[in-house]
């Protein structure tokens, strides 16, 4: 294992993001404290509580993970879709660098991004809405194991991009989607009885809704079953990397 590789590729993944700290860090914590503000104190006063907790403070998990799954995609997919696009991509090739090296160095700095945006998203909604946390180490689980598997599936999406439009296509049209639709607003026990089913296909059900039980003690699906999904996930994302690192799927061309 060259670790060097890995501190040099992470080290320069995290000074971009430290040079537009704009982009990366201060334009998500303010879209998101656009959402605490609107759902969260006006619309959330107006409404009751939902399974005992206030409203504003049920869409905290929710809205944690809905920047985090945004944030951890567009940061890996960026980042490795960058030497492609500048050809730069052949120095790794070229270097004594293997697979593990490279995957670590990308995968975990987009992972460290999206966990100091959700650590930062947190402190926001403080000041908004008042709410606790229930389990926290579960809730640093569930951060982890979501910005890590999200930066392996936006390191995919980088792979298999060969423009910028389509590194938006994914999170655009497939992920923000199924994140609304996930129970990030509402709690899927709201839904008719045929909808609930339908709804437990959408994948991240189970993160926010793992993400729930750890703030409020109650969730949509249980924590358990929200974990394993997870983790699943980030299973057949590194099976996916193995395959393009074995093959050189839109790596040598």
């Amino acid at each position: 294992m060259n670790v060097y590789a890995i501190k040099a590729i992470y080290r320069f993944e995290m000074a971009r993001t430290f040079r537009t700290l704009t982009q990366s860090i201060a334009s998500p914590v303010l879209s998101t404290s656009l959402y605490f503000i609107v759902f969260g104190s006006a619309i959330g006063g107006r409404m009751g509580a939902i399974d005992g907790v206030s409203y504003g403070a049920f869409i905290v998990p929710g809205l944690v993970m809905l920047s985090l799954l945004s944030e951890s995609i567009s940061n890996a997919s960026f980042g490795i879709y960058l030497p492609k696009w500048s050809g730069t991509i052949y120095e790794l090739h070229s270097a004594p660098v293997g697979p593990a090296e490279v995957i670590l160095g990308y995968v975990g700095a987009a992972a460290s991004k999206s966990l100091m945006l959700g650590a930062l998203i947190l402190v926001t909604a403080r000041v908004f809405v008042p709410y606790q946390v229930e389990h926290p180490v579960w809730m640093v689980l569930f951060l982890v194991l979501t910005s890590t598997t999200f930066s392996m599936f936006g390191f995919i999406i980088g792979l298999w991009a060969d423009s910028f439009q389509k590194l938006q296509t994914i999170p655009l049209m497939v992920v923000t989607p199924l994140t609304f639709l996930g129970g990030a607003f509402y709690s899927i026990k709201m839904l008719p009885p045929f909808w609930q089913k339908v709804t437990l296909v959408n994948p991240v059900v189970y993160l926010i809704s793992g993400m729930r039980w750890a703030f409020t003690g109650t969730g949509d699906v249980d924590v358990v079953v929200s974990a394993g999904a997870t983790f699943g996930f980030l299973i057949i994302c590194g099976a996916v990397i193995t395959y393009i690192f074995k093959t050189g799927w839109r790596l040598k061309t």
